[in-house]
């Protein structure tokens, strides 16, 4: 069972909902904001979350002959910098509107894919790498996602989440005031959906901080888990293992 930490299935921003009203909820969000999304991260990230991705793409390092999916990866900014003609990356999403807005901007040598991160379709240990950028907070079941790129994974492949934290002490007043206040209203101005940007700072704040969301990944069975922050704790990078099984004795 999900403790009160992983358990993301009954909120939505400050609502309490079933999970099927949640996942619903979020298709409409995705759905609402998709031709505007990169924008407004520019917006609200002033342009950084470009210089965090690039982190995660430098940490992700595929090479030729790998699979590398990226989960939750929307539009296809992430996929794109780690395509190449000698590898398979793929996006996997459920917002089947953030995919077309990624298939129209040609993309090359990125696939799509429809899928949750509860339910991943494709095969068990096929995957090299699993990447996901600002995702993770909007599945429904964060245990049962974890469980499932766990499964994918061949052995000795890597998980690398990329998401917003908890920022260093210092820092957090001014954050929570500029995400508490600005950026819904420019969810209103630039993406017409202050609901949308209510729901996505309300979920940043409900996710685990960054030492108790290693543990999580670690209770996921993945090794020599690590993370690093980025721009004071805004945003952390975790990455992950998973282990080759035992030998039998």
């Amino acid at each position: 069972m999900p403790d009160a930490v992983t358990d993301l299935s009954r909120t939505f921003g400050r609502d309490e909902v079933d999970a099927i009203e949640r996942e619903q909820r979020i298709r409409r969000v995705f759905a609402a904001v998709a031709r505007r999304y990169d924008l407004m991260n520019d917006l609200m990230s002033l342009g950084i979350h470009r210089l965090w991705k690039r982190t995660l793409v430098r940490e992700a390092a595929p090479r030729p002959g790998q699979v590398v999916v990226d989960l939750a990866g929307g539009t296809g900014d992430v996929a794109a910098q780690m395509a190449a003609p000698d590898r398979l990356v793929l996006v996997c999403d459920p917002s089947l509107p953030m995919m077309q807005v990624g298939r129209g901007r040609g993309h090359r040598h990125v696939g799509w894919l429809a899928g949750t991160g509860e339910a991943i379709p494709l095969a068990d240990g096929s995957v090299d790498t699993v990447t996901i950028a600002f995702g993770i907070r909007n599945v429904t079941h964060l245990d049962a996602a974890l469980a499932e790129v766990h499964r994918v994974l061949r052995p000795g492949g890597r998980f690398l989440c990329l998401e917003f934290s908890t920022p260093w002490a210092p820092v957090r007043p001014f954050y929570n005031l500029f995400s508490f206040t600005v950026i819904p209203r420019l969810g209103a101005w630039i993406a017409r959906s202050p609901e949308a940007y209510q729901y996505l700072i309300e979920s940043i704040r409900r996710f685990p901080d960054q030492a108790t969301f290693k543990g999580v990944i670690e209770r996921a069975g993945f090794a020599e888990v690590r993370w690093r922050n980025l721009s004071f704790g805004i945003a952390c990078l975790h990455v992950g293992v998973k282990p080759a099984p035992r030998p039998l004795a």
